[in-house]
C-alpha cells in the first residue's frame, strides 16, 4: 500500500477549497491497497451532492499537477456526515443547542455514555441535558468521544 502525504495534500487544497466556501473536514487514504483519497468537506449550511461534485472537479486537476499521488488512485469528496464526530472546542461551540452523544469517563476507570442536548460549552467542559437523567457536566479531559446524534 503506497503512502500519500495527506498533510501536504491538506496544505495543497485548503486555502483553494477555502475560497470556494469549504471546510477541509478531513482527508484519509482508504480503498482496496490504499488507492482511494477520500476528503470530507464541510460548510455552515451542510453538504449537498452538488458541492462534492464542484470540490472534486477542482481537487483532481490541482492534485494531479502537484504530482503527490503516485499511479492511479480514486477521488472521494464526501460531507462527515449527520453523526459527524466532534473533535475540536470550536466544533461544540458550533453544534451548542443540537443532539449529541458524549462517551465520558469518570470515576475511577468507568465510562458511561450520554446522548441529549448539548446545552453548554465552557472553558472548564461541556453540558449535556438528557430528559430522562437531566444536566451532566463533562470536564474535558473526560471526553472520551463525542458526535452528533440524529433525532428520531
Amino acid at each position: 500500500m503506497p503512502t500519500w502525504p495527506i498533510n501536504t495534500i491538506r496544505e495543497l487544497l485548503e486555502p483553494t477549497l477555502a475560497h470556494m466556501g469549504y471546510e477541509v473536514y478531513s482527508i484519509e487514504q482508504t480503498g482496496q491497497g490504499g488507492r482511494t483519497l477520500r476528503i470530507s468537506i464541510d460548510k455552515p449550511l451542510g453538504v449537498s451532492l452538488d458541492d462534492c461534485e464542484r470540490v472534486s472537479q477542482v481537487s483532481g486537476p490541482i492534485l494531479d499537477q502537484a504530482e503527490l499521488l503516485d499511479g492511479n488512485y480514486v477521488l472521494e469528496v464526501s460531507s462527515p456526515g449527520a453523526e459527524r464526530p466532534l473533535r475540536e472546542r470550536w466544533e461544540y461551540d458550533r453544534f451548542a443547542g443540537r443532539r449529541v452523544n458524549v462517551r465520558y469517563r469518570y470515576g475511577e476507570g468507568s465510562e458511561g455514555v450520554i446522548e441529549g442536548v448539548l446545552a453548554a460549552v465552557e472553558e472548564r467542559g461541556i453540558a449535556v441535558d438528557n430528559p430522562k437523567t437531566g444536566l451532566l457536566e463533562i470536564p474535558w479531559g473526560d471526553i472520551l468521544a463525542a458526535r452528533l446524534a440524529v433525532s428520531l
